[in-house]
């Protein structure tokens, strides 16, 4: 029994040893992981974290992700850097900007950093001059891709993610699935597929801007005799895949699907031939923000290799290059894709808000 014991403290201790060298000395001090990652720190981002920190707090509106994803990226940031909090805000873009513009309205600006996924939101907060101007240190190290969408330094991509077409592999089998986006209008997938909607979600909006491009609106013409169940969110495509409501998710964010996958949901994702839709979303830090360092700080966050992890743990793209895909896992370089342009999307968004309520009905 003794020597069991024995056996057991030197294990014991030999892991608190082992514990102890990770975490490391300096000047025969103990470094804490708190004290690690600030020794990390740039002077800058030093700079900006003890400004922060006398702010305490930041508030993020948020369409980039599902909620989960959304959650994982603050509570990550709040990690890397303790003693900040970050109210996590995750709605559609469209409904991010309206509440945006109410707090302007009224004088009562409550969030710091905006991320949405409709690129025009940026023109227009730009061109009233309601953004903070600020080239993050980190914006100079992403992917070239994702560089200099505002050459002015108002706003700054911060995240990226695909459109595919998602189905359920138990009511239908990959063989029998569409394979490009055409195919979706034909008269078998009646009363199948899933939609979200362009007057709340930036996603499909910029998904609708590239199909009418692609295809004319015609396209979507054709589309409405199928009968689609239209929500919101172009999360929502995934909720009625899982509830049962309809097999196609034809504008199926590949992040949100293949995570749903992940936890055991009958799932998949086809890239289209034509093209899967890459989105593009910015993210910008308010003027008169009540904690714009928190914002600055947040930013630099939202593009460093800690926070592209998060995004591919969640099967989004990375905009870092030190950051790969999953295992298995397809990134945009690997497809071939579709991406407008920033007037594109700006001048186009608005446009087929229009022509999809004159077309579906809602």
């Amino acid at each position: 029994m003794t020597k069991r014991i024995l056996t057991t403290s030197r294990r014991s201790l030999l892991k608190r040893g082992v514990a102890l060298f990770a975490t490391g000395f300096v000047a025969g001090k103990l470094l804490t992981p708190a004290s690690v990652r600030a020794a990390q720190m740039t002077p800058h981002e030093k700079e900006l974290y003890e400004a922060a920190t006398r702010e305490g707090e930041l508030t993020w509106y948020t369409s980039h992700s599902d909620d989960a994803t959304a959650q994982a990226l603050g509570r990550d940031f709040e990690a890397n850097y303790p003693g900040l909090k970050v109210s996590v805000v995750r709605t559609t873009a469209q409904v991010a900007f309206q509440r945006v513009s109410q707090e302007l309205k009224a004088g009562a600006m409550q969030v710091d950093m905006l991320s949405s996924t409709d690129l025009g939101h940026y023109v227009y907060l730009k061109e009233k001059g309601l953004l903070d101007k600020y080239v993050p240190d980190n914006a100079a190290k992403v992917l070239d891709i994702y560089k200099s969408y505002d050459p002015d330094g108002y706003f700054q991509v911060t995240s990226a993610g695909l459109v595919g077409i998602g189905y359920n592999n138990e009511k239908l089998k990959e063989a029998d699935a569409p394979k490009n986006w055409a195919e979706l209008t034909e008269p078998k997938w009646k009363d199948k597929i899933a939609l979200g909607h362009p007057g709340f979600s930036g996603y499909v909006g910029t998904w609708t801007v590239s199909m009418r491009k692609l295809y004319g609106w015609q396209f979507f013409e054709a589309l409405a005799k199928n009968n689609p169940q239209i929500g919101r969110s172009i999360n929502d495509t995934v909720t009625m895949l899982n509830a049962g409501e309809r097999i196609i998710a034809g504008s199926g964010p590949v992040g949100t699907l293949m995570s749903s996958a992940l936890k055991g949901n009958p799932l998949a994702m086809i890239y289209p031939t034509d093209g899967s839709v890459l989105i593009i979303a910015a993210s910008g830090v308010m003027k008169g923000a009540k904690h714009p360092n928190g914002a600055r700080l947040f930013m630099e966050y939202l593009l460093s290799p800690e926070a592209s992890k998060v995004w591919v743990d969640h099967f989004n793209e990375s905009i870092r290059p030190e950051i790969s895909a999953l295992p298995g896992a397809k990134a945009a370089s690997d497809v071939k894709t579709i991406r407008p342009t920033v007037e594109e999307i700006s001048k186009g968004i608005p446009e087929v808000i229009k022509q999809w309520r004159d077309t579906f009905g809602v």
